[in-house]
């Protein structure tokens, strides 16, 4: 058991996992304002 633990949580999968949440956590923070920089071109 112990080594299914430290495949899944491998430091590949934890850095993996770190950065999906990053960027959701960028998406969620960015949707109110998303406007303004998408059509700031226009």
């Amino acid at each position: 058991m112990p080594s299914l633990f430290r495949r899944i949580f491998s430091r590949e999968n934890l850095i993996a996992l770190l950065l999906c949440l990053l960027i959701i956590a960028l998406v969620i923070v960015s949707a109110d304002s998303a406007p303004q920089w998408i059509y700031q071109g226009f």
